[in-house]
């Protein structure tokens, strides 16, 4: 047995040989039980590591293959985008001068639209027409109520 620091301050305080022995065994005895703990929970924590560090690396490839997949998908869908041919430019024309007039007429449309001015195809000499009106009740035009169902008896 080799003997450890406390166990010779035991023998110098004047101990005796059995209980000193007996004693000796005892501080061996939950070392080694603690030193078996600990390596065990050392191994236990080692083998849990390695299964995280085996997940990650599943991880890892699963995104590094979905990444792949979405640039491939990108590099196709610009690949087609090159193919692709303009429309015929009397077309391309034609689209230009129709956004043009829109964004020239809308002021007027807008006065029109917000009640504060006349219909923008109205010819001057014409009277202004007016926007159409909501359909409203039987009270806001002048007519008596709609008779209530009658239930069956």
């Amino acid at each position: 047995m080799v003997r450890t620091q406390e166990s010779v301050k035991l023998l110098r305080m004047g101990a005796t040989v059995p209980e000193e022995m007996e004693l000796i065994e005892k501080h061996e005895e939950i070392s080694l039980g603690r030193r078996a703990q600990l390596l065990e929970q050392m191994e236990s924590h080692r083998e849990q590591l390695q299964i995280q560090r085996k997940q990650q690396l599943r991880e890892f490839e699963a995104a590094r293959h979905r990444n792949n997949t979405l640039l491939q998908d990108l590099q196709k869908i610009e690949e087609r985008l090159r193919g692709k041919q303009l429309p015929h430019p009397n077309l391309l024309a034609l689209e230009t001068k129709y956004w043009a007039s829109v964004e020239e007429s809308t002021p007027a449309w807008e006065h029109f639209l917000l009640g504060k001015g006349p219909h923008p195809t109205d010819d001057p000499g014409q009277p202004p027409r007016r926007a159409k009106q909501k359909p409203g009740t039987a009270k806001n035009q002048g007519l008596p109520p709609r008779p209530k169902p009658r239930s069956a008896r």
